[in-house]
């Protein structure tokens, strides 16, 4: 059947003509679900790290580190132009005028053509939507809210600070700006079902979003999720499921969409569970191998929603 989904990698060469890579930014920034704003310890299953490479506090700068991330991408990739991915914890949660300057430190440098930010939906207000609409005016801008679920119940089960509405606010003030959208889903959360996971692909679809990122649920060292799972209080998805999962979603996702990532990246030392998290590889096989044997693909099963 040839492409299953609209990948990041066909979006950005049908954009610019070539590979575009991410390159990621750790820029110091926090999280108001761990610095006691909201809540203190963040998410159940979040990295203390954050996510990201901790090189910011180790003294190196937003120019550094993409300096030194492009020089290895080139050769094993190939790429020539680039996308600062702003990804450690909440990337607008500062001031307009701190995020400007880590901002415009990040476009200095050369063949760096648009920003990727990552956040929370509850750490944008106007002013910094209003921001990224001026750099939207001359690079490409992405912004990644963290949704994870659909359902307030699991929000609130996981911890994560902020509710439904509040992440649908932020789409709607973030529309019409020039910026491009994509919302962060995890599949197998605690207390979930194959039906409340497709309630929330049912979402992102009618939202009309411009792009999804996928992540399964993985447990690592030193967070809440993993004491639960030593007491036999979570178990996580197979392989097998989770490869259903994601063809359930992306089939039910307008073809239009940008699927940016189906699986995450744990790293090794700090993963307790799954083990086959770590095989990329086979799982990004696993689910081609579903869609082919289902002979279905992004939108089969997409309905567009009522106008009223």
């Amino acid at each position: 059947m040839g492409q299953y989904y609209y990948d990041l990698n066909t979006y950005f060469r049908a954009k610019f003509g070539q590979r575009v890579h991410k390159l990621t930014v750790d820029a110091g920034f926090d999280c108001p679900n761990r610095d006691g704003r909201i809540a203190r310890g963040g998410c159940i299953y979040c990295n203390p790290r954050g996510s990201g490479t901790g090189l910011f506090a180790r003294g190196f700068s937003i120019r550094a580190q993409l300096e030194r991330s492009k020089a290895p991408v080139t050769r094993r990739f190939k790429a020539r132009k680039f996308m600062a991915y702003f990804q450690s914890y909440s990337n607008t949660y500062a001031p307009p005028a701190v995020l400007k300057r880590a901002y415009d430190e990040a476009l200095s440098v050369a063949d760096i053509v648009g920003l990727s930010i990552g956040t929370r939906p509850d750490c944008v207000d106007d002013e910094i939507l209003a921001l990224l609409e001026r750099y939207a005016r001359t690079h490409l801008v992405w912004v990644e809210y963290g949704l994870q679920s659909a359902h307030d119940r699991t929000l609130s089960a996981i911890r994560r600070g902020h509710d439904v509405r509040c992440f649908v606010d932020a789409v709607e003030r973030t529309r019409h700006r020039g910026i491009a959208i994509c919302a962060h889903v995890i599949l197998g959360l605690p207390g979930e079902s194959r039906r409340d996971m497709l309630a929330t692909a049912r979402l992102i679809a009618d939202l009309g979003l411009d792009g999804i990122k996928l992540h399964l649920l993985y447990v690592i060292k030193g967070t809440p999720l993993a004491d639960t799972y030593r007491q036999g209080g979570y178990r996580c998805l197979t392989q097998a499921a989770y490869a259903e999962l994601v063809c359930d979603v992306i089939e039910r996702l307008p073809p239009e969409m940008v699927i940016q990532r189906i699986t995450g990246d744990p790293h090794p030392r700090e993963l307790i569970a799954p083990a086959w998290a770590l095989q990329k590889k086979q799982t990004i096989e696993m689910i081609h191998n579903r869609f082919e044997a289902r002979q279905t693909r992004q939108g089969s099963r997409y309905r567009a929603p009522r106008k009223a």
